[in-house]
């Protein structure tokens, strides 16, 4: 599966800052050293509906991430998925009597397109949950003959008590973890498994729905979490630098990906952090598909709306926050868009060295694009007001902005 293509990010003087970042399994902040390649992997859609504010807003923060390594001269190792077969996107051509790989294909393709136009740096492997396959199936055999997973009726079944890290990604209690996994697409109610929240390895196949060959596991597909690890350990390997995603993410999802790929591995830990960003709400609550209270990606760029605008309306507030769309919010990112442009199109301009550092520091400081965006909003006041004489400062400027926060101006 090929991803979108790469909007240029430009060469700033100097060097960038390494990246201070908040870890879910700690709990608190930590400096990551990636050494020259920096690896990460974020959890990517399951394209049964085009993108929303939400899907925005979490892409828009591992872009962040991306850009801050590249301005510490590292490379960066990007890798993301798309879960191309699962049951939401089944029922959603079921409902619609359209062909699974049909509806999946076009919502990648319009993904593709959102993220192309907002300028987000592309992951240099996108692999669909379907290609992954070849790949997933020996890994849920050898879990099997590992006594880490089991049969049940034709599936298979990972074992939790099989890794002794199994609760420090989340650091939830028993309870907490039974009742989302019943939220989030697991069956912790089923008969016969060995603890309540053992996640599905293997589906066997069920009539009507696809399957592929699971050599010894029989015809069937893949369960959610071991999808995400077959890509991770080919690509990454163990003890990858971020594995980052949505809050809603936490748990089950990265919970149950982080023992599956210990307790293949015997390594720990799967990932050295775990970053996942807030929900962006409409409304009172959080924008879901299944509420259906969404605001898309795509829908406002056809009303014209620039999709720089949009991108400062994401970075308006902070990764880790829960907060809510409103017409204001993209109405302030408009204005402060087109205050940005006014004060890089003059001549000339008070010098923009320190606006450099201002927005790394603060972009190293747990991605603060909230703190970064007023820093900016300094230096164009002050352009407004004084003027200067340097003339390279909006220049500057322009690519700081372009090349740290991904807004061409």
């Amino acid at each position: 599966m090929h991803a979108w293509p790469a909007s240029e990010v430009p060469a700033l003087p100097g060097k960038g800052r390494d990246l201070r970042i908040h870890d879910t399994a700690t709990g608190g902040r930590i400096t990551l050293d990636p050494g020259p390649v920096a690896r990460i992997y974020v959890c990517g859609i399951t394209p049964y509906d085009a993108t929303h504010m939400g899907h925005a807003a979490t892409y828009n923060a591992f872009d962040l991430v991306q850009r801050v390594w590249l301005d510490t001269k590292r490379q960066v190792h990007y890798v993301q998925n798309v879960t191309d077969v699962d049951d939401p996107l089944l029922e959603r051509a079921v409902r619609d009597g359209q062909d699974w790989t049909e509806l999946a294909e076009r919502e990648t393709a319009l993904f593709r397109e959102d993220m192309t136009a907002l300028r987000m740096l592309p992951p240099r492997h996108y692999i669909g949950a379907v290609e992954a396959i070849p790949g997933i199936v020996p890994l849920v055999e050898r879990l099997r003959d590992a006594g880490a997973a089991y049969d049940l009726d034709g599936d298979v079944y990972f074992s939790v008590d099989a890794d002794p890290h199994f609760g420090e990604v989340s650091g939830l209690d028993a309870d907490a973890m039974r009742l989302l996994s019943a939220e989030r697409g697991g069956d912790p109610e089923r008969p016969g498994k060995k603890n309540p929240l053992d996640p599905m390895l293997w589906m066997a196949a069920r009539p009507g729905e696809p399957s592929w060959d699971g050599a010894s596991l029989g015809d069937g597909r893949p369960g959610w979490h071991i999808e995400c690890v077959a890509i991770a350990l080919d690509h990454l390997g163990m003890g990858f630098d971020i594995q980052g995603g949505g809050s809603d993410l936490a748990f089950p999802h990265h919970e149950m990906g982080a023992s599956h790929a210990q307790a293949l591995t015997g390594e720990h830990p799967f990932a050295q952090a775990y970053v996942h960003a807030g929900m962006v709400g409409l409304d009172g609550e959080k924008m879901s598909k299944s509420r259906g209270n969404l605001v898309f990606v795509s829908a406002l760029r056809r009303d014209g709306v620039d999709p720089a605008a949009i991108r400062l309306a994401l970075l308006s507030r902070h990764y880790r926050s829960d907060w809510e769309w409103t017409d204001q919010v993209l109405a302030d990112a408009v204005e402060r868009l087109a205050r940005w442009r006014a004060a890089v199109s003059r001549p000339d301009g008070p010098s923009a060295d320190a606006l450099v550092e201002e927005v790394r520091e603060a972009l190293a400081d747990d991605l603060d694009s909230p703190a970064a965006l007023a820093a900016v909003d300094r230096w164009a006041a002050l352009q407004g007001a004084e003027g200067g004489t340097d003339e390279g400062a909006p220049g500057l400027v322009s690519r700081t902005v372009d090349a740290l926060l991904g807004v061409a101006l």
